[in-house]
């Protein structure tokens, strides 16, 4: 594995860069013999739940050949991204939030080479395809748990950045929760962070002073607080239920697989183009789950929360989106 040591641990700072718009364009075929070349390039280490997701899709995948760089600092970015270029990967996984401009003008420069990367904006002819972690129907039924589960009425939610990608969870969960409970109130702060554990901790122990006897984890460091002060908390986008025993009472899953697949097969076909892959994050895709410690939750509300899933999957019940940034209630 090839790995880019500069330590850079923000993420998606700023949503910077030019809007990319969703013209259609077929790459060249390319006769793929073997497997295919792919490539990732990530700003902050594997280990980090977001990444973390990519990596491990990337590392299940058949009929390619992986590898990636960590840690990239948005000044690298480009020139890592060149590189890969340069050495002939045939497909690009990574995420452009802080770096729209840069990434769209490497993709400019190399048209035969696929690009898959997490983005706020639209896919750009020919090759810039864009995906992002659309798991708000799962968070909406994690939210349903933590409704029931409070004492209180009082959930605290703790998120890194208020950006659409964030906030369209923290509403979905906000959503589920006052479907079962009208009386519940949300106490709400951004650590203006990816990865910052403390902070977040120390985010979610004021959040607990105040009352809140529920944690919502967007962030390392809150299902910690929560733990350390006998309360539960809910997860976000990886199982981390192992870590805290009978903290967490359900948790958000989010699957890279199915967007990873469909877009190496685009690739591997020579049918891929520019478009968004974000449907692809979908329950109804196998894109997210939801997941919930049945020791913990009443088994009235499991059977909610399944009937519920069950009408997200059919399409009967859909989890409105809302990109706005939320506010304590």
């Amino acid at each position: 594995m090839v790995k880019n040591l500069s330590m850079n641990i923000t993420r998606r700072t700023l949503l910077a860069g030019a809007a990319g718009t969703a013209a259609m364009s077929v790459l060249p075929t390319w006769a793929v013999a073997g497997d295919l070349s792919v490539a990732a390039i990530y700003t902050l280490p594997v280990e980090q739940q977001w990444i973390g997701r990519i990596h491990k899709a990337l590392n299940a995948a058949t009929g390619i050949s992986y590898e990636y760089s960590e840690n990239v600092s948005n000044t690298d970015y480009e020139r890592v991204m060149r590189e890969y270029a340069e050495k002939g990967v045939k497909l690009i996984v990574g995420e452009a939030f802080s770096v729209e401009t840069g990434a769209r003008k490497v993709a400019a420069d190399y048209p035969d080479v696929a690009m898959l990367l997490g983005s706020s904006f639209g896919p750009e002819a020919p090759n810039f395809s864009v995906f992002d972690n659309f798991i708000h129907e799962p968070s909406y039924l994690t939210g349903m748990i933590a409704g029931a589960e409070t004492k209180s009425n009082l959930i605290g939610m703790v998120g890194g950045f208020a950006i659409p990608e964030v906030n369209r969870l923290m509403h979905a969960f906000m959503a589920g929760a006052l479907s079962v409970n009208a009386d519940v109130k949300f106490l709400v702060t951004f650590i203006n962070s990816w990865y910052d554990p403390p902070k977040a901790k120390e985010s979610a122990f004021a959040m607990i002073d105040k009352g809140a006897d529920v944690m919502y984890a967007e962030r390392f460091g809150v299902s910690d607080a929560a733990q350390e002060r006998g309360i539960k908390a809910i997860g976000n986008v990886i199982d981390t239920a192992s870590d805290y025993p009978g903290t967490i009472l359900a948790s958000a899953i989010w699957h890279m697989e199915p967007t990873v697949n469909a877009a190496i097969a685009a690739v591997k076909g020579g049918t891929f183009t520019a478009e968004d892959y974000g449907i692809y994050s979908y329950m109804q895709h196998g894109g997210g789950s939801v997941i919930f410690d049945e020791t913990l939750v009443p088994a009235e509300m499991v059977a909610q929360v399944t009937a519920k899933e069950a009408a997200i999957k059919d399409g009967s019940f859909v989890v409105e989106i809302d990109n706005e940034e939320p506010v304590s209630s």
